[in-house]
């Protein structure tokens, strides 16, 4: 029988440093819209739909093909809610309904370079194994055995000097979060966290990946996007 999955992607109305951020236009559409089409053309899921508290979102998110079968309650809403009791809630409503998924998919609004092969990847690589948790991740663009910190007076101190004098080459590779989606088998449990043993990586290039949480952040992805088109 085939696995039910469910893409969800969380998206409140209360953005602070890019002021209405999730539906902002990005090269001529809202933000939210790549998320959704990027779900939508991997053909994974058997419901994508957004959460959110905000009505012109939900509109939106409707218009480019989203479900959006309630509005989020205000205590779901605020800047100290986190994605686990977002995604738990959406989960109960559908559990409260009669619907239960195999594959939970958390894809974040704010991921305008997030391609369906990767989403496709992710869920293949989870369906054939014994993990719980497949998200995105790329690699660190410097080895991070060999950052600094700036202490109290302004000056530099680094994490781990011993590396001071070690090949770049030399030093083990660092992966970081891609902030893309992150897949989850649901009825498994696990006492890892999401960065921990249960969970696969799916490796992206980081031309790729861009948290997008400050203007500056903005640009760049536009740029990425840009030259990502400029090649296809």
């Amino acid at each position: 029988m085939k696995e039910k999955c469910i893409a969800i992607i969380p998206a409140r109305g209360g953005s602070k440093r890019i002021p209405r951020k999730n539906i902002k236009l990005f090269h001529g559409k809202p933000l939210i819209a790549y998320s959704i089409e990027a779900a939508l053309k991997s053909e994974l899921f058997d419901k994508v739909i957004v959460t959110t508290d905000d009505e012109e979102i939900a509109s939106i998110a409707k218009k480019y093909g989203a479900e959006v079968p309630f509005i989020r309650p205000k205590e779901l809403s605020d800047d100290f809610t986190n994605t686990k009791d977002v995604i738990d809630h959406a989960l109960k409503y559908f559990e409260e309904r009669g619907e239960k998924y195999d594959y939970e998919c958390t894809i974040y609004a704010t991921a305008p370079l997030l391609q369906p092969k990767y989403l496709i990847e992710g869920f293949v690589a989870l369906k054939n194994s014994d993990a719980i948790n497949a998200f995105s991740t790329t690699t660190m663009p410097f080895p991070i055995q060999r950052t600094f910190k700036l202490d109290k007076n302004g000056r530099c101190e680094m994490f781990w000097p011993q590396n001071y004098q070690t090949r770049s080459q030399d030093l083990e590779e660092a992966y970081q979060d891609a902030g893309q989606f992150y897949w989850t088998k649901l009825g498994k449990k696990s006492d890892e966290i999401m960065f921990g043993k249960d969970s696969i990586p799916v490796i992206l290039p980081r031309h790729l990946v861009q948290d997008i949480d400050t203007l500056e952040d903005w640009q760049r992805a536009e740029f990425m996007y840009k030259a990502v088109l400029s090649t296809q």
